[in-house]
């Protein structure tokens, strides 16, 4: 399945419906050695997507690149998959090397309808993924505690959907969510493995810096 040219919320929407049906959470079947962290910046009318190639667990960057397309859809919470998603996706198909699992800027299943930006490329891509954000689109969750590698889970509609994780002692904790073929317990380990002496994962830095300075040119 792939992004049509123009498409209106109704239409999202379903395509939302549909995907999270083939959502699958599990264990990871063997431990990732190529991670991709992905991001996107934007302008008034481009997107500026982003995705920088990680050895695990050296943390080691190996291969950035980069994506500048039109912005086709509305900033609409909820639906953040369609406005940057294809311009994620032609990133990631620059890269030399295909990764074994994608860090992305957004949510997992901890989403409206199941589905978040981390869910609609890991299906779309046949890929494991896992959605780091920044901050809570759904749920409800108690305080995870001051030091890194604490977490509380993330509760929606009466099921655990993601955890809220503490990536370095005493900044704000990150809410983390199985996108496809993870599960929570994976999300946030590797959320934490890939996180070294900041707030934010390496790979998913990188990228948000190289579609910022992408944004400048």
């Amino acid at each position: 399945m792939k992004w049509p040219k123009t498409l209106t919320i109704e239409d999202a929407r379903k395509a939302q419906n549909f995907l999270s049906r083939k959502v699958q959470l599990s264990p990871l079947k063997k431990e990732p050695r190529y991670i991709a962290g992905v991001d996107a910046a934007f302008s008034d009318d481009q997107v500026f997507a982003a995705a920088c190639l990680y050895l695990f667990p050296e943390l080691a960057l190996i291969e950035r690149q980069f994506a500048v397309q039109k912005l086709l859809f509305p900033y609409v919470p909820g639906f953040l998959s369609f406005r940057e998603g294809p311009a994620i996706m032609t990133a990631l198909e620059k890269l030399a090397q295909k990764p074994d699992l994608l860090l992305v800027d957004g949510q997992g299943i901890a989403h409206p309808r199941g589905v978040g930006i981390a869910s609609h490329l890991g299906v779309l891509l046949n890929l494991p993924a896992i959605g780091c954000a920044k901050s809570r689109l759904v749920g409800e969750h108690n305080d995870p505690g001051i030091k890194r590698g604490r977490w509380s889970r993330l509760i929606y509609g009466g099921r655990a959907v993601g955890a809220v994780v503490r990536t370095k002692d005493g900044v704000r904790p990150l809410f983390v969510s199985p996108g496809h073929r993870v599960n929570t317990d994976d999300a946030i380990r590797l959320t934490i493995a890939c996180s070294g002496k900041h707030r934010i994962p390496e790979p998913l830095r990188c990228a948000d810096m190289l579609s910022r300075k992408m944004k400048k040119i």
